[in-house]
Order: C-alpha cells, then structure tokens, then sequence
C-alpha cells in the first residue's frame, strides 16, 4: 500500500501556470524607498482625513458628515429632535463608512456641554456627565442641530463650498462648511496625527466676534490691541488661568501651555455627610 500510495503521488499533474502574466512588466524598487512614499501617503491622509480639524469650519471630517447628515435629515433647531441610531445609519450609510462606535461617540462629544465651548448638537436623554459616565446607547439618545450647528453650514446650498462625491459616489458633501463663525477659535480642537498634532484651547464666542470685526476695521491691528477683545482661553467647565505669559505665546508664536486651576465645592448632603461637586456642574 505504501508503494502503491508514492506511485500515486508522483503522478500528480503538474502546474505549469507562470509567475507573472504574459506581458506583464516588472520593475526593481527599492524597499526603503517604497516604504516611505507609502508612509507619506498614509501620513498626508491621516492629517488632512481623519484626525486634525480643519481651519476653516474647525471641523474633523467624521463630525462634518455627522453634521451634513444632520442637516440632510432635517432636524433643524426648530424641529422636534430624532433618534441618534438614525443619525448614526443615516451618516454610516451615506458618508461615513465606518463603525457606529466611531461615529456615536463623536456625536455624543458634540452635544456635551462640558466638552464643546459651543454646543453644536442639542442632545436629549443621557449624554454622560462630567464625571465620565457613559452616555445611554444611541436608540434611547435623540439629538437635533443646536443654533450654531445650523449657522456652520447657513448658505451652503449657495455655491459657497465645494462639493465631491462620497464613499460610493451615489451623492455629494462638502469639503467643508460656509462657517459663519470661526468654529476652531471658539471650540477649540484636539488631535493627533502622524508627525502632528494639535490642542487649541476654546475662547469665548462674543470676544473672539469682537475680534474679527477688530480686525476687518484695522487689518494691521497689532497683537496688543487683539488682546483688548480676546482675553484668553475660555474652558467650558470654568478655571481660573494662572498666569498670563503662556497666553502671550500661544498668541504670538501659536505655541504656549496655559496652568489652569479647578475650584471645587463642598455640599452638605441630607444623610450625614459631605461630597466635593463642580459649581458649574454640579453632581446630581
């Protein structure tokens, strides 16, 4: 049996099939140098598509399309709010094809009062609290456009912005919003790329307006006379800033760190005993 079992195996056919296609052409590369381009590439994507905001609307383009899918379905400031699941298929489905725990979490981050300087998603249910707590899962959440949300794209149907196909080419979005107030100046932004980040504090949305009509009535208005209208970093849970230097050099050079000090009260409980609370958010 064992003979008969090695005849066999030796008269297996033999593929003949070649290694390349007829006519096909191959070309020497070096690998390091392959390595990079393709590097470069990866690194220009993940800057420009993925984790740093842009200038213009201060937006990443997950909360973008989260935004343009918003406005899509209608769920404007003056209507009645919709459930996040659909906001998040809508966006998945449309624009964004990535997972909904990518996509809900951003949305979530947006209607935080704590987090965003100014709210862009008006949330309704339980949207985590300052503490950490997780927000509710997205089919009990709903959430409509707050105000500014809507203003970042107001005029958009204009011609305003340029528009490119999606994921799958069956419809269109913005490369960017309209914004009709510097969203990155008064929200701030964070992230983290390849070979760059970012972590622009927040400001206070009527000082920085002052700011920009400052400058549109003085373009050569100095550094100095700027800071008459913006002050500094205005966070959305409050702080007291030690120190003003760190605010000078971000504003000169775009780079400085700002110390910051919480201030925490103390509230009597009805059973006997205290616990520590923000006073700007309190603990429920």
């Amino acid at each position: 049996m064992a003979e008969d079992s090695k005849n066999k195996s030796n008269d297996l056919p033999v593929s003949n099939t070649p290694l390349f296609a007829a006519g096909e052409k191959i070309a020497k590369v070096n690998v390091a140098e392959e390595i990079k381009n393709s590097f470069l590439d990866y690194s220009m994507s993940v800057i420009i598509s993925r984790a740093l905001p842009d200038a213009r609307d201060g937006l990443k383009p997950s909360q973008r399309r989260i935004l343009f899918a918003m406005n899509e379905l209608g769920v404007m400031p003056n209507r009645k709010h919709l459930k996040c699941a659909k906001i998040v298929g809508e966006t998945m489905g449309n624009y964004h094809p990535h997972g909904d725990q990518a996509i809900y979490p951003t949305l979530v981050h947006m209607a935080q009062p704590w987090a965003m300087r100014e709210r862009l998603v008006d949330g309704q249910g339980n949207f985590g609290s300052v503490e950490g707590d997780p927000p509710a899962s997205m089919r009990y959440t709903e959430a409509r456009l707050a105000y500014l949300g809507a203003v970042l794209m107001e005029d958009m149907e204009k011609e305003t912005v340029d528009f490119v196909p999606n994921y799958d080419e069956t419809r269109t979005e913005p490369t960017v919003f309209p914004a009709a107030f510097p969203n990155l100046l008064v929200n701030g932004g964070t992230g983290i790329a390849v070979g760059m980040a970012t972590n622009m504090p927040p400001h206070n949305l009527a000082e920085i307006i002052d700011g920009v009509c400052a400058q549109i009535d003085d373009p050569n208005i100095s550094l100095k006379g700027l800071m008459k209208f913006i002050k500094g970093p205005d966070f959305p849970t409050g702080c007291t800033i030690c120190g003003l230097e760190g605010i000078k050099n971000y504003f000169e050079t775009g780079r400085g760190s700002v110390k910051v000090r919480g201030k925490v009260g103390v509230e009597q409980l009805r059973a006997d005993g205290n616990r520590l609370s923000s006073p700007r958010f309190p603990t429920v």
